[in-house]
């Protein structure tokens, strides 16, 4: 797998990190070039001092048209886009019939990896990959999620439309669906310290390890998924999650 991404150029959304991190770190250490967009830098710092000649960075918002094409035209400049990851996306707690909660989600999670997809699919490569990020919970409940679940949910089916009418053009569309991952967006769900560790534990003893993903273990999945040993796979959605969900 590692020379297959040598040279090729990915492009990954919500890249500062968590999941998106770990993800930008691997294709780099496999010698892929990175198109990396985020809100702010964050850890991406690092990577680009150790990666200064593989990876690029842009501030931008998922959310933002004019973002988006600001993000195409710069892979007009670096590509083809061999592999391109939409993964920005945010959870929040809310009341399941609070339409302004699902309003705010579903414009990152479910629009704004659609209109990633939409923004760059003129500058994707023969063959190309498209992996869309969705969530262990859309087989599952969890109070309080509702809304963040939909809008995963509906990336399910977008995929599987998507990958009929992209076969044509030899792009591969699929979803990775990560379970309990130790990443920092469980710190945004608004919990107090205490009600986040109450969490945590009552999810951990349901996961068949016992404990949380790392990013890293994703990160892998969707490499799979990008690289040709999946050529096979067409609007599939593999789910990561420790085994939460068959126990």
């Amino acid at each position: 797998m590692k020379n297959e991404f040598a040279d090729r150029l990915a492009v990954i959304t919500g890249a500062s990190s968590g999941i998106g991190l770990a993800l930008c770190s691997a294709l780099l250490q496999r010698g892929a070039r990175v198109l990396a967009m985020s809100r702010t830098l964050g850890d991406l710092g690092a990577l680009l001092e150790t990666y200064s000649d593989k990876l690029q960075w842009l501030a931008g918002d998922v959310t933002s048209a004019d973002d988006l094409q600001t993000l195409s035209r710069r892979a007009t400049l670096l590509g083809p886009v061999d592999y391109l990851v939409p993964n920005a996306g945010i959870a929040e707690l809310g009341d399941s019939l609070d339409m302004a909660c699902f309003g705010r989600q579903w414009a990152i999670n479910g629009a704004g990896a659609l209109n990633t997809v939409a923004a760059l699919r003129g500058e994707l490569a023969k063959p190309a990959s498209v992996v869309f990020i969705g969530t262990f919970l859309t087989r599952t409940s969890f109070p309080g999620l509702a809304a963040y679940i939909a809008s995963k949910a509906a990336l399910v089916a977008q995929a599987r439309t998507l990958a009929v009418e992209f076969a044509p053009l030899e792009v591969r569309i699929n979803m990775v669906s990560p379970g309990p991952t130790a990443t920092s967006i469980w710190g945004t769900l608004g919990l107090e310290d205490e009600q986040l560790e109450q969490v945590a534990e009552s999810v951990s003893q349901r996961l068949l390890p016992g404990r949380f993903l790392e990013a890293s273990a994703v990160a892998n999945v969707i490499l799979f998924q990008l690289s040709q040993g999946a050529r096979g796979v067409f609007g599939q959605d593999w789910v990561v999650d420790n085994g939460y969900t068959i126990t």
